[in-house]
């Protein structure tokens, strides 16, 4: 956990402030990586003694995510080499979806 926070605070230029994480990532370990880059950890919690769906808080983000890679054609195949292949493509599908998105963070840049 520590050298993948330390990673995403170089590649953010520090503007990670909180992350999402399931209910494997909780302890004093995952939590004291992420706060030493700056990052503070919230776990987004199974809701106990309910039946049926249950929307849980900040967990459709991710879900939402991985929905939207997942219409990235060139993702659904794995016939890279090199991991370093495969997460180059992970990383342009995720640009061509946040790019769009531009003109709003340059009209609320300081």
């Amino acid at each position: 956990m520590a050298k993948l926070t330390a990673v995403i605070q170089e590649v953010t230029h520090e503007q990670v402030t909180v992350a999402y994480v399931d209910q494997g990532d909780t302890g004093d370990q995952p939590r004291n990586d992420a706060s030493e880059n700056g990052i503070q950890l919230e776990v987004v919690k199974h809701t106990e003694a309910k039946k049926g769906f249950v929307l849980l808080p900040r967990r459709w983000v991710v879900e939402r995510t991985f929905a939207w890679l997942g219409r990235s054609r060139r993702l659904t195949r794995d016939d890279e080499r090199l991991t370093k292949v495969v997460a180059g493509w992970h990383w342009v599908a995720m640009m061509s979806l946040l790019i769009k998105y531009i003109p709003e963070i340059i009209q609320n840049s300081p």
